[in-house]
């Protein structure tokens, strides 16, 4: 084996650990992003292969699928430093906490129709053995789609329910969201912002009309 080819092995080698040291870390670290033990394995990780993609391509003329470039050690200590640093007891000056409300209205064309696709949606979700129950009220309808689109309102884009104007907002907070705090009964006290909340912005939605639709489809062809 020439000293060409021992470099190259121990290149991949330094390689190797890198990548079960920066595993390890990210182990360690259990999710936290701002890990210094991270940041420096995957640094490490970063340039030990890119020095063996180069010796590579020095070597042999071929490359490794890996595109990195290097990465100053010292210049990550500080850059590291610089935004963990903004963790630190009053020195991020925004809310930890992010609040993102969602209202969207809807017109029922036809009360009977919309009970019917509930009924079925029910019926599909409850055992064959268990006796599913009638759904009878518009807004229990609604719940049931809901329900069974995890809550997510892409559910509710149903020909039975014509989608109105809605909004969205999102507002730096300074407290999470307390369930505990109100009763179930109370639709409102969990949307209502609080005297410290921000409001950021919000987005205003409105559905399109038949032409624009025609026209939006028209777009992407």
């Amino acid at each position: 084996m020439t000293d060409q080819h021992a470099d190259l092995d121990a290149a991949l080698e330094r390689v190797v650990e890198a990548a079960k040291a920066h595993l390890a870390a990210v182990k360690a670290a259990q999710g936290r992003v701002d890990d210094d033990d991270v940041w420096q394995a995957y640094v490490n990780l970063n340039n030990t292969s890119f020095a063996y993609d180069e010796q590579l391509l020095e070597a042999f003329g071929e490359v490794t699928p890996w595109d990195v470039e290097s990465i100053d050690p010292d210049e990550a200590d500080q850059r590291f430093g610089t935004v963990a640093g903004l963790d630190g007891a009053g020195a991020d000056p925004h809310a930890r906490v992010i609040s993102v409300r969602q209202r969207r209205d809807y017109r029922v064309p036809s009360v009977s129709a919309l009970l019917r696709v509930a009924d079925a949606t029910r019926r599909n979700l409850v055992p064959a053995d268990e006796e599913a129950g009638e759904v009878e009220s518009v807004g229990e309808a609604v719940l049931e789609l809901l329900q069974a689109g995890d809550g997510s309102l892409s559910s509710l884009d149903v020909p039975e329910l014509e989608p109105l104007d809605g909004l969205l907002t999102v507002s730096e907070v300074t407290e999470p969201l307390d369930l505990e705090a109100f009763e179930d009964e109370d639709g409102a006290g969990p949307f209502a912002p609080a005297p410290d909340d921000q409001l950021v912005g919000r987005l205003d939605e409105h559905p399109f009309t038949e032409d624009e639709e025609d026209e939006h489809a028209g777009h992407n062809h």
